[in-house]
């Protein structure tokens, strides 16, 4: 008995869309999986911003730009409106016998508060700060804190200086003050050469450290390089301008064991 063949089924032109449909399912899946992560990251993104922003003492109130403070730690009180010649209050302070070595995390800590404020004050071509072997070394340009061929350092420059030495002198490490001019000889009755005018400022910025600030004289020290360290081609006179500098270094445990 022959078998009965069935009817030839009529091909389906409609089954491209199941794939499409599944298609289309699995790219709103990935769409509502990339807006997920992205809500989240967003959120940790705040976090994190907030924790930066806290640990360089930077305050938010609702919409308004942040408030920089140069404070990297809780116990430090900067008022960075600080009157010229006049003595910095010991209250609030770290006394010497209570302070601590900076080292290398506190030394980076320091360098982007002070940059911090630098930018806010619109200083940033009068002082540069860089991170050595030696430790924390803050360049005070001559531009910025001397008169040309002059080692006293202008009263217009006293809240800059008090608020950098202000966070500097809350740790115990040794401070170098160091003078450096550029090769340009200089020859006056006060300062023969470019030895006595960059140890003077050296000097008295030591001088100015000790009476403003509670530092320990035996932990300070003064020494003038003219113009035989220079940090800047001396043949253009930006790379001169670079030169004529006093070097604040905040030395690190192993420069102090390195050096006299």
């Amino acid at each position: 008995m022959a078998l009965k063949r069935q009817p030839e089924k009529h091909a389906n032109h409609e089954r491209w869309l199941v794939s499409y449909a599944d298609f289309i399912t699995l790219l709103f899946a990935v769409f509502v999986v990339l807006y997920a992560m992205g809500q989240s990251d967003k959120k940790k993104v705040e976090e994190i911003m907030q924790a930066i922003q806290q640990s360089f003492g930077m305050a938010t109130t609702g919409a308004t730009a942040p408030k920089v403070n140069v404070i990297p730690s809780q116990s430090v009180t900067i008022i960075p409106s600080i009157k010229p010649e006049v003595k910095v209050s010991p209250m609030g302070r770290a006394r010497s016998g209570q302070k601590t070595r900076a080292e290398e995390k506190d030394f980076r800590q320091i360098k982007a508060a002070v940059e911090a404020y630098l930018v806010k004050q619109g200083a940033q071509n009068k002082v540069t700060l860089e991170i050595t072997r030696r430790g924390l070394i803050v360049s005070l340009k001559e531009a910025g804190f001397f008169n040309s061929g002059q080692a006293n350092i202008k009263p217009e420059a006293y809240e800059l200086i008090n608020t950098i030495a202000e966070v500097m002198t809350q740790y115990n490490n040794p401070l170098r003050l160091e003078g450096h001019t550029d090769n340009i000889p200089i020859s006056s009755s006060q300062f023969p050469s470019n030895w006595e005018l960059a140890t003077a400022r050296a000097t008295n910025a030591v001088k100015y450290l000790l009476k403003n600030f509670d530092v320990e004289p035996g932990k300070i020290s003064a020494t003038g390089f003219a113009e035989f360290r220079p940090i800047a081609d001396n043949a253009t006179t930006e790379g001169r301008a670079k030169n004529r500098r006093v070097d604040l270094v905040m030395l690190s445990g192993d420069a102090e064991h390195g050096e006299p």
